[in-house]
């Protein structure tokens, strides 16, 4: 035991290090191993999320050793798209069939019921598959063909290389604390040594395989990308007619006129505002100033004016 010990102590030592040297460590939890070996940190790997991988090249530095490896970037990206068809069910078939063919599969489908602005009950539905990432604009393309109208068409994307490095930085870190913890345990005699350790390499064997499960998501995910379909039945879209009249036309039209006058009044202010009165102030004030110097010229020469008139009347009443 005495010969265990001081090498448990550097092992765990340089595993330490090791774990402090991540560069994206998010929390530390507290290892207590047996008497005489110092506690251990360790940092909860980050979450999954969904996505897709693209074949671009990019340089990351791996955990523990510092060197630089070249990894595929990661990038997560989803797709929303609301259609307006003539027949729902049979676009959602079509839509099932093209995912299976392209090598992805369906997520979920829902078939249901609404009603139109007259109370009509038809029908509508959402689905959402999954296709390979390198035929997402093939997909759309496909769903969006022969369509009454597109309602509304998102697409998101995260790049999430850096967390799918530091998973790969800690899975390292992980296998070689798991190596040394084994090599430790072929040497250990005592009872309590050996149940010490086995209760580590049961948490970094656990750790292991958590992390190989996050990385193996993120190149699913990465693999085929997520669209969710909403598919709208041309009924439901009909405007509302009441014996040939249609209000739901008149209100949309004013509502169009109200939104237009809005925007030329707008227009006005912003035009009045930086061209038409620096222009007037530009020309209105030096015409000002000159009709200002023009007035008080005028006003003195008829002020002189009238001291004349005043001083030959002066003179004559004299005479």
């Amino acid at each position: 035991m005495k010969k265990i010990l001081p090498f448990s102590l550097i092992v765990i030592a340089a595993l330490f290090l090791a774990a402090c040297g991540s560069s994206r460590a998010s929390q530390a939890t507290e290892v207590y191993v047996a008497d005489g070996i110092q506690p251990e940190l360790y940092a909860a790997a980050p979450a999954p999320t969904a996505g897709f991988m693209t074949a671009q090249e990019a340089p990351a530095s791996s955990g523990g050793g510092g060197e630089a490896s070249a990894v595929e970037r990661i990038v997560i990206q989803n797709a929303d798209i609301s259609i307006v068809v003539a027949d729902v069910e049979g676009r959602m078939k079509n839509i099932q069939i093209m995912a299976e063919q392209m090598g992805g599969f369906v997520v979920s489908s829902n078939l249901y019921q609404s009603f139109n602005n007259n109370y009509v009950e038809v029908p509508e539905a959402q689905v959402v598959i999954r296709v390979p990432a390198e035929k997402l604009d093939e997909a759309l393309e496909q769903i969006k063909k022969d369509v009454v109208e597109i309602q509304n068409e998102n697409r998101s994307g995260q790049d999430v290389t850096a967390e799918y490095v530091d998973l790969k930085s800690r899975l390292a870190n992980y296998e070689a604390a798991e190596e040394q913890l084994s090599r430790i345990m072929e040497t250990a005699t005592e009872t309590e040594d050996v149940v010490n350790i086995f209760n580590q390499l049961v948490y970094y064997r656990e750790q292991i395989e958590i992390v190989k499960g996050q990385m193996k998501y993120y190149e699913e995910a990465a693999a085929l990308s997520a669209i969710t379909v909403r598919i709208i039945a041309e009924e439901k879209e009909q405007p509302i007619e009441i014996g040939g009249w249609e209000p739901q036309g008149v209100a949309k039209d004013a509502v169009q006129d109200l939104i237009y006058f809005y925007q030329d009044f707008v227009n006005f202010v912003i035009r009045f505002v930086i061209y038409t009165l620096p222009v007037w102030v530009t020309v209105g004030i030096p015409l000002y100033l000159i009709f200002i110097g023009v007035r008080a010229v005028f006003r003195k020469l008829r002020g002189n004016k009238k001291k004349v008139e005043t001083k030959v009347e002066v003179e004559e009443e004299k005479k």
